[in-house]
């Protein structure tokens, strides 16, 4: 694929925004579409639309018609799961509709899914998780998708390739469903309070349960990978750091890293006590000199409830991916850290 043309649809996000800056640094002509502009675009070239509408996808993706590669980062939160199918099989549907309608000689199309194809958002489920794993009787937009995405890769003759990750951790501009700003966030405000830092789900999930994360950047070089590896075409993929985590440990490593100390978990609702702080992380952002972002904007305690809350393992398999040949890893743990550093060094947060 000497000279493809890479498109990221859903650029905003975290996914999608980790994709462009490595394609681009890469060498390859690389374009992003979201509905939001972004603060930088260097390097590559950012096209406004919303995907859901057809006929702006279609106007707007006539300047991508020369796009060989999609990568499909797109994504919209709904808690109805009717809803929830509706809006993303839209955003796919039309982004494809609109690069066959250009005439793009697509040729490799990356789609991401996560463990809710295994069922995490319902509760407890067979862990680890495996890629042939049954199907759930629950309805999921990510079954729809899939299904969707390879009826035209049928048709239309491109590859395709599907990645699982769990837990990605990057940074976005105003993306607040993140793993990585909810623990950046709630360390800021410990820290400018001067009280210890305290897990604040239940203590069984401290000390017990298993958690997996993947690193944006991983995933970025992973996606890369497969459109190049005939061995990936077709097939649907694991992609985590290759390790697990225990959130004693994890918050063990942040407090030291940030000269806090830690005391025992106390369980709360962060949705329902964090937004009080709004106030006082304007009080930080003045005297940090940091990047002004609203609270609000800035991390999303609902996603956070929703992690820490979880009290049940969370663990897949990567070893299909190894044998087809991504063997890239990280330490979760000493990735965490790099990433909340790279947060300070981009004056979102404070410094450690």
């Amino acid at each position: 694929m000497t000279g493809a043309v890479v498109l990221v649809a859903g650029s905003g996000g975290v996914i999608g925004s980790s994709a462009v800056r490595h394609f681009s640094s890469r060498g390859f002509l690389t374009r992003g579409v979201s509905r939001r502009t972004p603060a930088s675009s260097e390097g590559w070239e950012h096209l406004a639309a919303d995907l859901l509408d057809a006929e702006e996808a279609r106007e707007s993706l006539a300047r991508a018609a020369d796009t060989t590669r999609l990568v499909f980062a797109a994504y919209i939160e709904e808690a109805d799961p009717v809803r929830q199918i509706e809006v993303n099989m839209a955003l796919l549907r039309n982004t494809l509709d609109a690069l066959q309608s250009s005439g793009a000689p697509l040729e490799h199309v990356t789609l991401y899914q996560g463990m809710k194809f295994y069922g995490a958002h319902l509760g407890d489920f067979r862990t680890p998780a495996k890629e042939d794993d049954p199907r759930l009787v629950a309805p999921n937009f990510y079954y729809e998708q899939e299904a969707l995405l390879r009826e035209r890769a049928d048709r239309d003759g491109f590859a395709l390739t599907i990645f699982r990750p769990e837990g990605v951790m990057g940074h976005a501009q105003g993306t607040p469903m993140n793993l990585l700003m909810v623990i950046a966030a709630y360390v800021a405000i410990t820290r400018k309070l001067g009280v210890p830092l305290r897990f604040p789900g239940p203590r069984h999930v401290y000390d017990h349960i298993l958690y997996q994360m993947s690193d944006a950047d991983l995933l970025a070089r992973a996606t890369e990978w497969a459109a190049s590896e005939p061995a990936a075409h077709g097939e649907a993929f694991n992609l985590t750091n290759g390790d697990v985590i225990r959130w004693r440990h994890l918050f063990q490593a942040v407090a030291e890293h940030y000269g806090l100390a830690l005391e025992e978990p106390q369980q709360m609702v962060l949705d329902e006590q964090m937004p009080f702080y709004s106030s006082l992380w304007d009080e930080i952002v003045a005297e940090h000199g940091l990047v002004a972002t609203s609270w609000s904007d800035l991390v999303d305690w609902r996603f956070g409830d929703a992690i820490f809350g979880s009290d049940f393992d969370n663990v897949s398999s990567t070893i299909k991916v190894r044998r087809a040949g991504f063997a890239e890893c990280h330490d979760t743990i000493e990735r965490t850290l790099e990433l909340l550093d790279d947060l300070g060094h981009r004056r979102i947060v404070p410094p450690a």
